[in-house]
């Protein structure tokens, strides 16, 4: 797992949001986390970043020679804050979800 980088003097706030608090807007995926330690993870950092986030399980697709759908952590966030979000993600060693 990557070394995190959180921002100096970062305050700590709840960011975590409910599907309600972003009401019509559609909201874009950021990240699949497989794992759960690397969901919480992913949502410390968002947290220390202060980049509201909304995070759903739902199904992917994983291996590759015995294929089968598993259960993932889908993080997302308002289309407004996915560039710095990606960077984010970025700079702290994760790969960020790319449209295929």
């Amino acid at each position: 797992m990557p070394t995190l980088h959180f921002p100096p003097g970062s305050a700590v706030r709840q960011v975590r949001r409910e599907p309600e608090f972003f009401g019509e807007t559609e909201l874009s995926l950021l990240y699949i986390a497989k794992k759960l330690k690397e969901a919480l993870a992913l949502e410390q950092l968002l947290t220390a970043y202060s980049i509201e986030y909304l995070v759903e399980p739902d199904a992917y697709k994983g291996g590759l020679i015995f294929a089968s759908e598993r259960i993932g952590a889908f993080l997302y966030v308002a289309p407004d804050r996915l560039d710095v979000a990606r960077d984010i993600l970025i700079k702290n060693g994760y790969k960020p979800y790319e449209v295929a």
